[in-house]
Formats: structure tokens, C-alpha cells, sequence
């Protein structure tokens, strides 16, 4: 089992910035991909970024279109941490954020097994 707690709960200005954190605990070293999610109220949970290679690698990255260029994932192995640096934010980025864990790589919400509780990210206009 592997738990994730997301922190970094906020209320941002378009044009802002914000960083989340997702401590991760348990088995980490089972998983090979951690990603982050989002679900925007009456929308599908959507795929926003993913770093993959274990905990003591440096890992390869990935974006959705949406955020390429906008957002950056790192981890900070020595600390079991995922982070998303979120800059130029747009009204359009207001969700709930999710931090998620997979035993494989993807993009697909089935793919990962592991997920956080969520935390909401408003962008104002």
C-alpha cells in the first residue's frame, strides 16, 4: 500500500502561481510512475502530469497540453515528495488537484492505483 497526502490548498489571481506538495509513505518504492490529476466541478478527472523512474532516479516527465510550458513536476526523493509548481495560472486551472501513484506508465485515471485525497486550487479571474 502506498498513502498520498496533498498539501498546498489555494486561492490565486490569474497570472498567480502556486506549489502543490504530495507527501508520499508506505511501499514508494513499488510504484513507477506519480502523477497528478484534476477534476473540474461536472467534468471527468483529467490527466495533468507524470514523472516516472523510481524514487532514486531522476525520473523522465510528461504534460496534457493544457499545462505544458505552464507547469513543472519534480520530486524531491530524499523526502518521499511529489511537487507541482503551477505558474501563469488561469481561471480555466480551477479544480480539484489529485496526486496519484501506478505500478506502470500512463495517462489513463485506470492506470494509477494509488490516490490522495484531493486539494482545491481556485484561480481568479
Amino acid at each position: 500500500q502506498v498513502q498520498l497526502v496533498e498539501s498546498g490548498v489555494g486561492l490565486v489571481q490569474a497570472g498567480g502561481s502556486l506549489r502543490l506538495s504530495c507527501a508520499a509513505s508506505g511501499r514508494t518504492s513499488s510504484t513507477y510512475a506519480m502523477g497528478w490529476f484534476r477534476q473540474a466541478p461536472g467534468r471527468e478527472r483529467e490527466f495533468v502530469a507524470r514523472i516516472t523512474g523510481r524514487w532514486w532516479s531522476s525520473g523522465s516527465t510528461y504534460y496534457s497540453d493544457s499545462v505544458k510550458g505552464r507547469f513543472t513536476i519534480s520530486r524531491d526523493n530524499a523526502k518521499n515528495t511529489l511537487l507541482l509548481q503551477m505558474n501563469s495560472l488561469k481561471p480555466e486551472d480551477t479544480a480539484v488537484y489529485y496526486c496519484a501513484a501506478s505500478q506502470v506508465l500512463g495517462v489513463s485515471r485506470s492506470d494509477y492505483d494509488y490516490w490522495g485525497q484531493g486539494t482545491q486550487v481556485t484561480v481568479s479571474s
